[in-house]
């Protein structure tokens, strides 16, 4: 299948590398998106020296951002199937880096807890978008490839935001925020001219073909697989952000490391792991699709299903070394699923519901993994050990990819 419809022969090669464009574009705005969110753990207690809280109230400012967030995600995605996604990822970006940079000038934890509702609302807009519209572009043979690359960028987003503990240590909490949000800014500036919609599946150039909200919702709320996809993210997304926002916290109390290598262990490693499990779950994927309607539900559905022993042992071990192994296990797993959801979610919804369909995913898996930050919290003020957190997300994990096995497509994608 072509990656348009109704291009000429002539165009081909055009369309083909415009649509590697686009993703090379998009990879930088979700390396940003995640590092911009994540960062925040990485230097926890330089924040709570500047800012008095306990840990509870840090635990909120975490899952404040993602039931916000999550709230709105159905909202940013239908707009970005309503409005077109490269508008709404333009607004996103400018918006959330805005956000960060005022970030370095709070002086107060209700100051600190509002930025970061903000950011909630901001950064909700994007990933829907963003996916929807690669999908737009890369149609069948290259769908995985592609979304596992623009993934691989928020997985670098997220092995950078160790950076912040380090920025934090030697240059000041204020210093990242300060930095981060002004690039964020002038990309989003640079990228007026350059980031288009593509005309596809029906869908003018505009973008402005969506489905009315209404009738979105409903043809979604009506879909077996697509609410089997759903308890699949919203288990995963609880497992996720447990070990992503609690994980330095775990490895430097556990392990006795200092701030600055606690975050960089807790993010590196994994990430890194995750940039491999975007790139060759994307393209395994892609290549057994080719043979079986469901080979690219089969990719992380056997990762999820082969690494929550690791886990398991995440939480249980007393060797680094080992934990480093697991951690890596984890993040490749975790980088097949998330290279292959859009792509999932193209075989079981039409393509002007995909980033309201994906919206709708988030809203759940942030919802349900909201509670893990101030679970996590919660747990340490009255001196539960991390690894309670760890051993139930391994349990999450092993039930999400339960989940995945019995979706069945409605349509190739």
């Amino acid at each position: 299948m072509t990656p348009s419809t109704d291009s000429h022969p002539t165009d081909f090669a055009t369309t083909r590398g415009k649509a590697w464009l686009i993703v090379g574009l998009l990879w930088v705005i979700g390396c940003l998106n995640y590092l911009d969110r994540i960062m925040m753990t990485t230097m926890r207690d330089s924040i709570k020296a500047a800012i008095p809280m306990g840990d509870d109230d840090f635990g909120l400012l975490l899952t404040v951002f993602l039931w916000i967030y999550g709230f709105l995600s159905p909202v940013g995605g239908w707009a970005a199937d309503r409005f077109g996604r490269s508008r709404v990822i333009l607004i996103s970006l400018g918006v959330w880096s805005a956000v960060t940079l005022a970030t370095a000038f709070v002086t107060s934890y209700w100051q600190l807890l509002l930025t970061r509702v903000f950011m909630g609302v901001s950064e909700a807009c994007y990933i829907p978008a963003a996916l929807a519209l690669i999908a737009d572009y890369h149609r069948g043979p290259t769908r995985s490839l592609a979304t596992g690359i623009h993934m691989s960028g928020i997985y670098a987003g997220m092995a950078l935001g160790g950076a912040g503990g380090w920025m934090a240590q030697h240059y000041g909490w204020k210093s990242a925020f300060i930095f981060f949000g002004a690039f964020g800014v002038a990309y989003a500036g640079a990228l007026i001219a350059l980031l288009r919609d593509a005309p596809s599946e029906g869908k003018s150039a505009s973008g402005n073909n969506g489905a009315p909200a209404g009738e979105a919702f409903s043809a979604l709320g009506r879909s077996r697989p697509f609410w089997l996809l759903v308890l699949n993210w919203g288990l995963l997304g609880f497992a996720g952000w447990a070990i992503v926002q609690w994980l330095p916290a775990y490895l430097r109390e556990h392990f006795h490391l200092d701030q600055a290598h606690a975050g960089i262990y807790a993010t590196a490693f994994t990430q890194v792991a995750a940039f491999c499990g975007v790139l060759i779950g994307g393209a395994v994927a892609d290549r057994w699709s080719r043979t079986h309607l469901r080979g690219r539900i089969f990719v992380p559905m056997i990762a999820l299903t082969l690494c929550s022993p690791a886990v398991l042992v995440l939480a249980r071990t007393d060797w680094l070394a080992l934990a480093i192994c697991c951690l890596v296990a984890y993040g490749f797993a975790r980088g097949t699923s998330d290279a292959n959801m859009m792509p999932i979610l193209c075989q079981v919804a039409e393509p002007r519901h995909r980033a309201t369909g994906y919206g709708i995913l988030n809203f759940f898996s942030c919802i349900i993994g909201g509670l893990a930050p101030y679970l996590g919290g919660w747990l340490k003020e009255r001196q539960v050990d991390f690894s309670y957190i760890f051993m139930g997300s391994a349990l999450l994990m092993l039930v999400s990819g339960l989940f995945l096995a019995l979706v069945k497509p409605t349509r190739r994608g």
